[in-house]
């Protein structure tokens, strides 16, 4: 294992390439935006639809990314998942219990609405808008957009969005990593996005899927150090060495 890179928060594990490689995976606070992914009803609550275990307990910290994005005047994008009731959208593996007449996910529903803890907001989905590809926007620099598959940028415009508002480094958090968390964090990774992903703000992120991130340069940190990394230095300059030595 590569000794521990000094410049590193405690709470950072280096990363396994050598040092001289971290310039090119290291996350940049200064153009970093927060991607949260399918924290909806059906998914955090008890008497949902599609219920996950953690999705509950991991809406606090995930509401503080949210907060603090917003106070740096920096992109939020909440992804979220619809299944329209004919299952013409639905993965494979759930597009039988859809047509079947199950209700999960569905356009217009309860279960489909975002925690209203992480929204800036009282904020009913445009589902109509989402469907057709369009971003709804529900603050100066924060939207929602559908995924019709597992991963964020899976036909979606996630990218273009991303590369517009001049973001190279994706924070993620959410519901379920080993499902779209994981998918969203490999399809940044083929993108060349810096990515960190907030431990205690995704579900079903245990050791082994901490250590498939480092393996390709995702940097995994906890809330208490990504808000210290958020708040430190000039956003121009700030990158996750500055957790480390607190707001400049």
């Amino acid at each position: 294992m590569a000794p521990r890179d000094p410049g590193l928060p405690a709470a950072v594990d280096p990363l396994p390439q050598a040092a001289a490689t971290h310039r090119y995976t290291r996350p940049r606070s200064g153009s970093a935006a927060l991607v949260l992914i399918d924290v909806q009803r059906d998914t955090y609550a008890e008497d949902g639809a599609l219920p996950v275990e953690g999705t509950r307990e991991a809406i606090p910290a995930m509401a503080r990314l949210a907060q603090a994005f917003r106070a740096r005047g920096s992109p939020i994008v909440h992804v979220v998942r619809l299944y329209r009731p004919d299952g013409s959208n639905v993965e494979l593996v759930r597009r039988e219990a859809i047509e079947r007449g199950a209700r999960m996910l569905a356009p217009g529903s309860a279960g489909s609405q975002i925690a209203p803890e992480l929204l800036p907001n009282a904020v009913t989905l445009d589902h109509q808008l989402l469907l057709a590809g369009g971003f709804q926007q529900i603050g100066p620099r924060e939207h929602v957009m559908y995924k019709p598959r597992w991963g964020a940028f899976y036909q979606t415009k996630l990218e273009s969005y991303l590369r517009e508002n001049s973001c190279d480094t994706v924070v993620f958090g959410g519901c379920n990593f080993p499902n779209c968390p994981r998918a969203s964090i490999y399809e940044a990774s083929e993108r060349d996005f810096r990515i960190l992903v907030v431990s205690d703000a995704v579900s079903g992120l245990d050791d082994r899927g901490i250590e498939e991130c480092r393996r390709i340069g995702v940097s995994v940190c906890e809330l208490s150090a990504t808000l210290h990394w958020l708040a430190g230095g000039p956003r121009a300059s700030t990158n996750v060495d500055d957790a480390a030595q607190g707001p400049g």
